[in-house]
């Protein structure tokens, strides 16, 4: 008897050794259409290294063991240091090596016609290993598009964020091989209102140079390079550069008051910076802070789309995955109607969720087309607040899956849980990524031109997405016209907006068992949102083409 309960049967063998590239149908599909066969085969390299059962331990490992701050030296000298688990160091390692970080702004500028879709890609299947060293990832990519507002500082940081290695540590630039970025842009008192920053910034004697003097109240990553800051100066706010250590050697005035503890992960430094004298190079004019930073912002935005699709994609791997392997009731959990019925519905919610990240991707890679450059604008913020809003309930349904299996820490899912809903807060609310909507829809007419042209592209290939496309914009069109409606509506608006938009792109480009449960499920009056209640479809074929494959 003894012997007999020390062997565990009827136990899922670990999702490892799978490629998260090549294993995911979906995103391969995207990849070739936006990009072509040649790019997914580069990729195949990140997925089979993400998909190792190293790579998940040390995304295990890295959140075990957080950052610490060390304030001090043991002779009390200001250290002011975050110090990082090995498992960290060797997730950052790779995904700078694999060119997650700002790379794809060089390749760009050389020619490469897919740089951005490739980045996207490679940086949603690495995500897989574990979220939060994604965000000193994601600022450094971030950063490249902001500072070239002033020609001379992007000429000297941008080799060093494209850079592909990892070169951690306190020490001046000119020592190092790379280098990453972050960012300080709420305050305590503001939040996503940075007009109520009071951060100070006072003119020194020297040409575009300043001090700074506040609190940052979420300063992610405060080990990085280099920090795009926002403080009023004497002309208004203003977007800044700081140095985490000056041109001669001697350490920034950045003082790390307490690294945050958070919700989500444990493996990424997120902080509060007390800057009393920092050392500061003005970005942009005084007074066009946010018009200077807004840049970063977008990048980021983008990266939220991105992150939280992988983590959809994760999530929704280990359920199918489960579900293969696990036997209740007489016979495979993947047989039963109504566990199939579960997971077509989240495969779908993710296969959307991809094929709208990558033509976001696609966009930023269309740099000089007016259609593309409208779209990016006005699909950023929906993409932004659908997307994000999905994930937490995906993320909820696939751990569900897994029952009990699935609430214990090893299994990985209450990592992802707890950080589901990250995306939604960083980089702006769901709140104000609606209102962002129905700012751009207000100031820039061309960008409803934009959606209109996409999701028109797509008329006549499915009756209920053709009438989903009159119905959004009679919704606008009501809204327009009663403006004391349109801000209480504009959740409901950037909702119905982004899911046609991505029904239009599944018509289009997925397989048709895709599209029709799609437009059938999200498209119609009647949905609530609840997973697993699909009325028909092959959702056989819909869970096998979700399944990971090693």
């Amino acid at each position: 008897m003894r012997t007999e309960i020390r062997v565990a049967t009827n136990q899922v063998p670990p999702l490892e050794g799978h490629n998260t590239v090549t294993a995911d149908r979906a995103l391969v599909e995207a990849v070739t259409h936006y990009a072509s066969a040649e790019v997914v085969e580069d990729l195949a390299a990140v997925g089979a290294e993400a998909g190792t059962p190293e790579a998940r331990e040390h995304g295990l490992l890295a959140n075990r063991y957080g950052p610490e701050v060390v304030t001090v030296d043991r002779f009390g000298n200001r250290l002011d240091e975050v110090r990082f688990h090995p498992s960290y160091h060797w997730l950052m390692e790779r995904a700078v090596g694999h060119g997650l970080a700002a790379r794809p702004w060089e390749q760009q500028e050389a020619g490469s016609p897919y740089a951005h879709v490739r980045r996207a890609a490679g940086f949603m299947a690495w995500s897989h290993t574990e979220p939060g060293h994604g965000c000193p990832i994601s600022m450094t990519y971030a950063a490249v598009p902001a500072l070239r507002a002033d020609e001379a500082i992007a000429k000297e940081w941008t080799p060093l964020l494209a850079s592909t290695a990892y070169d951690p540590g306190v020490r001046p630039v000119s020592a190092k091989r790379g280098a990453l970025a972050g960012m300080g842009m709420t305050e305590k008192q503001g939040g996503s209102d940075v007009r109520l920053n009071v951060t100070q910034a006072r003119p020194t004697a020297v040409d575009g140079e300043y001090t700074l003097h506040g609190h940052k109240w979420f300063t992610s990553a405060p080990m990085n390079d280099v920090f795009l800051v926002l403080a009023q100066a004497p002309g208004g706010l203003t977007c800044f550069v700081v140095a985490r250590v000056l041109p001669d050697g001697t350490r920034n005035q950045l003082d790390v008051v307490r690294l945050k503890d958070k919700l989500g992960n444990r493996s990424n430094a997120s902080s509060e910076l007390e800057l009393d004298g920092t050392v500061a190079q003005r970005l942009g004019d005084e007074g066009r802070g946010v018009r200077t930073i807004i840049e970063m912002v977008a990048a980021t935005r983008l990266d939220c789309v991105l992150g939280s699709t992988s983590l959809m994609r994760r999530a929704v791997n280990e359920a199918t995955w489960h579900a293969a392997h696990r036997t209740a009731f007489g016979s495979l959990l993947a047989e039963k109607p109504l566990m199939q019925n579960v997971l077509a519905d989240l495969a779908v919610e993710t296969e959307a969720a991809t094929a709208l990240a990558m033509r976001l991707a696609a966009a930023v890679d269309g740099v000089d087309d007016p259609h593309e450059a409208a779209l990016r604008r006005i699909a950023l913020p929906l993409s932004k607040f659908w997307v994000c809003k999905r994930t937490p309930a995906v993320v909820a349904e696939a751990l569900e899956c897994l029952g009990g299996n699935g609430y214990v820490e090893e299994s990985g899912l209450p990592l992802l849980y707890r950080e589901a809903p990250l995306n939604s807060v960083w980089e702006g609310s769901g709140n104000v990524n609606a209102l962002d909507v129905l700012r751009a829809l207000g100031r820039e007419p061309e960008v409803l031109d934009a959606w209109i042209t996409e999701v028109g592209r797509a008329r006549g290939g499915d009756a209920r997405l053709d009438r989903a496309i009159d119905d959004t914009l009679a919704l606008l069109g009501s809204l327009m016209g009663e403006p004391e409606r349109l801000e209480v509506s504009a959740r409901r608006l950037a909702g119905r907006m982004a899911a046609v938009l991505q029904g239009s792109l599944l018509v289009r480009h997925a397989p048709a068992e895709v599209a029709d449960v799609f437009c059938a499920s999200r498209l119609g009056s009647s949905y609530d949102g609840t997973f697993g209640a699909l009325d028909g479809g092959d959702l056989r074929a819909i869970v096998e083409r979700a399944t990971p494959v090693l």
